[in-house]
């Protein structure tokens, strides 16, 4: 239940998500049948159990169809030694990285023809000890799109729906085939219980209530931490931690160090994440914030008080859907009139609704202390909190602002 709170619905054409149970589904994608637990490193644990998503969704009624898991079968015999997951040390820097499946035009019209709906599963696995790169890692792979468009193409010239289930635990590059399926859910990685939890938000035993911890941009250089962020991907080895434990290199000169190498400068300051999309005004794929649900909500207009050093700030959501759901409601801060270069806005606080039921209020209440709105003065080398009126807004989303309020601060 814990994974499911946190998975975020992307995108769903036509309320198409909650799927009827007891359909057929075809899973397409080796991460079905091999979901990602978490990553490596310290991101995963040697786990008693892991349910994949085949499990999780023949468990909640659906029947998967056979077509496509022959064709899984075949692939999987046919690369053995792909499909070996790295055991002790090892699996500290190897994350488990299956290749994936190719089918073809006619494989897919098949199992179009059979099955009612396609899942499509897109994995990632990273962990400590080595960065992701740009190419088949932040951008889908040859295969991956390829395997995508034909699935689209399958499935809707049989007028079926394809959803695609991203079991990933960062970033991927969305812009460029989102429009295809017409539901996409980020499922992250979500414990050895992932494949019943994303049963669970497909079928709609819970309704999503996830927002994004991250921005999804439209190309991975738009971050300004991309200009002063080593490229390539290295990972590390057992053999090469234990050499560099034990026989440590010697430093190089400084005339021959290599920058994003050996030091990196971090011109882009506190202009991290949503920060540096908003100052930049730059478009995205799917903003810091972002999550849909089963149902819909209204805000009431927020109120704020000025109290004791704290800002206490409360707004009413209310359920105007059909389903019983959770939202979380986001308060963003803006100084109005600043005097110094600082983010156009900054999340401050935030609250998630209990269950509410069709028609349903609740009142949140969220207190934002009025030291967080400081910022560090560098010539007198103390915080210091800008005078005068500051934002209060209340959001969905970094880039859906429901309601606002202004409140005066005097230090």
């Amino acid at each position: 239940r814990t994974a499911a709170e946190g998975m975020v619905l992307l995108k769903n054409t036509d309320g198409l998500l909650p799927l009827a149970s007891g359909q057929e589904v075809a899973l397409l994608g080796v991460t079905a049948y091999n979901f990602i637990a978490g990553g490596s490193g310290s991101g995963d644990v040697n786990e008693a159990y892991s349910v994949s998503l085949e499990e999780g969704l023949t468990q909640a009624g659906f029947t998967v169809n056979e077509t496509a898991h022959d064709i899984y079968r075949a692939h999987r015999a046919a690369n053995e030694e792909g499909f070996q997951k790295p055991e002790g040390t090892g699996a500290l820097f190897t994350p488990f990285s299956p290749p994936e499946m190719q089918f073809t035009a006619d494989q897919l019209a098949d199992i179009a023809a059979s099955a009612q709906v396609g899942i499509l599963t897109l994995g990632r696995n990273a962990g400590e000890g080595g960065d992701r790169k740009e190419v088949d890692d932040f951008l889908l792979s040859d295969v991956e799109q390829e395997m995508l468009k034909l699935s689209t193409e399958a499935f809707h010239a049989v007028g079926k729906p394809l959803v695609v289930v991203m079991n990933i635990g960062g970033v991927i590059e969305t812009a460029s085939w989102k429009d295809l399926p017409d539901a996409i859910l980020l499922a992250w990685q979500g414990g050895q219980e992932g494949g019943n939890s994303v049963a669970d938000i497909l079928v709609g035993n819970e309704n999503p209530s996830g927002k994004l911890p991250m921005t999804f941009p439209i190309q991975l250089a738009d971050h300004a931490s991309h200009a002063n962020f080593p490229e390539g991907g290295e990972n590390l080895t057992t053999m090469g931690l234990m050499t560099g434990f034990l026989f440590p290199a010697d430093e190089r000169p400084e005339e021959e160090k290599m920058r994003n190498r050996d030091y990196t400068h971090y011109d882009e300051g506190v202009y991290v994440g949503y920060r540096h999309f908003d100052k930049a005004a730059l478009e995205v794929s799917y903003p810091f914030g972002f999550g849909l649900s089963y149902t819909q909500f209204a805000y009431s207009e927020p109120e704020a008080v000025n109290e004791n050093d704290t800002i206490t700030v409360t707004a009413s959501v209310t359920n105007t859907g059909q389903r019983a759901g959770k939202e979380a409601i986001q308060v963003y801060v803006e100084k109005v009139g600043s005097a110094i270069d600082r983010p156009l806005q900054e999340l401050k606080a935030f609250a998630k609704t209990q269950l509410l039921e069709p028609a349903a209020t609740e009142q949140l209440t969220m207190q934002i202390p009025i030291r967080q709105l400081a910022y560090w003065d560098e010539e007198g080398a103390q915080w210091v909190i800008e005078p005068g009126a500051y934002r209060v807004k209340i959001g969905a989303s970094s880039r859906d602002i429901r309601a606002e309020i202004e409140i005066e601060i005097e230090p």
